[in-house]
C-alpha cells in the first residue's frame, strides 16, 4: 500500500505525508548529485594507462620475484617506460621477449647468457660446528641477530632455509645446514639474493664451469678454527690459472667468467678444495 492510499483511508495525516514527501525528495537530490559528481571526477581525474607500460607488461615474465629490485613486473615495467631501468636487470624473461620489449622501447638489446643461483659457502654441519643450539624462530633472518648466527664461522649459511622457501620453482634445498641450488630449476630471479641475510647468494653464467663455495675474508689460521673447508686465501688457483681468470680480493678468489676456459686446474690445485666444479 502506498502513501496516497494511506493517506486517503486517514492513517497518516497531511503534515506528516509532506514531511515524508520532503525527506524522500532530499535523498533523491542528494543521489542525483552524487552520481553527477562521481560522472565529473571520472572524466576529469580519468589516469591514462601508458600504453608502452601495457605492452611491456605483456611481455615480462610474470615471476614478480623482485629480483629487478621492483616491486613486481607492473613496478619494472613502469621503471622501463620512464627510462629508469635497463632490461638486463631481469633475470626471467626470455631473450625473445626482451627483444621485443626492446624494441618498444627503441633500445640495442645486450647481448646477455642466462644466469643461475649458487650458494657461496660449503659449511654444512660435516665442515662448520655450531656454537651454541638455536631454539628461537627457525629463520636465517632471525638466527642471525643472535649473536650473528650459531655457525663456527659468521660468514657461513645459517641452513634454516629463508632462500627455499622464497623460491618460486623450489629450486633451493637445505642438508645438512646447508643450502644447495639445483640449476636445472633455477630462473635466475634472484629473490634468493636478497632474502639472505648472509649475502651468500650469488648469480653466475649458466655455462659456468666452477665457482667459488666460501664467504669469509678472514685470514688462513682464523678460517681453519671455524670451517674444514673454507677458503685460506693463499692464492694457489689465481697463480695457477693459466688464462689469469681469479683475482684474489679480501682474501677469496674472484672469478672472471669471460676469461674462464672451464679448464679446471683452479679445482685441482686448490689445497681447500673450495672451488666447486659445476656438473
Amino acid at each position: 500500500m502506498n502513501l496516497t492510499n494511506l493517506l486517503a483511508l486517514g492513517t497518516i495525516d497531511m503534515e506528516t505525508f509532506k514531511t515524508i514527501g520532503i525527506i524522500v525528495g532530499i535523498f533523491g537530490g542528494i543521489a542525483i548529485v552524487l552520481v553527477i559528481l562521481i560522472l565529473v571526477v571520472g572524466k576529469f581525474f580519468k589516469v591514462d594507462v601508458d600504453e608502452k607500460v601495457t605492452k611491456i607488461l605483456e611481455n615480462l615474465a610474470g615471476a614478480n620475484c623482485g629480483g629487478c629490485g621492483c616491486s613486481g613486473c607492473s613496478g619494472f615495467a613502469n621503471k622501463l617506460a620512464s627510462g629508469g631501468g635497463d632490461i638486463s636487470d631481469c633475470h626471467v624473461t626470455s631473450t625473445e621477449n626482451k627483444a621485443i620489449i626492446a624494441e618498444i622501447l627503441g633500445v640495442e638489446l645486450k647481448d646477455e647468457e642466462r644466469t643461475v643461483a649458487i650458494v657461496h659457502c660449503h659449511g654444512g654441519l660435516e665442515n662448520v660446528a655450531e656454537t651454541f643450539v638455536y631454539n628461537g624462530t627457525p629463520s636465517c633472518t632471525a638466527c642471525n641477530t643472535l649473536y650473528g648466527g650459531n655457525k663456527a664461522c659468521k660468514f657461513g649459511c645459517l641452513g634454516c632455509g629463508d632462500c627455499a622457501s622464497v623460491c618460486s620453482e623450489k629450486a633451493i634445498t637445505v642438508t645438512g645446514k646447508l643450502a644447495g641450488v639445483d640449476p636445472d630449476l633455477c630462473i635466475g630471479c634472484g629473490s634468493c639474493m636478497s632474502t639472505c641475510p648472509k649475502h651468500l647468494i650469488g648469480r653466475i653464467p649458466e655455462s659456468a664451469a666452477v665457482y667459488v663455495a666460501c664467504s669469509s675474508t678472514c685470514r688462513g689460521k682464523d678460517v681453519m678454527n671455524a670451517c674444514k673447508v673454507g677458503c685460506i686465501g693463499c692464492g694457489m688457483c689465481s697463480r695457477k690459472c693459466p688464462n689469469k681468470a681469479i683475482t684474489m680480493v679480501n682474501n677469496l678468489p674472484v672469478m672472471d667468467y669471460t676469461k674462464c676456459t672451464g679448464c679446471k686446474t683452479c679445482v685441482s690445485v686448490c689445497p681447500r678444495k673450495i672451488i666447486i666444479e659445476r656438473l
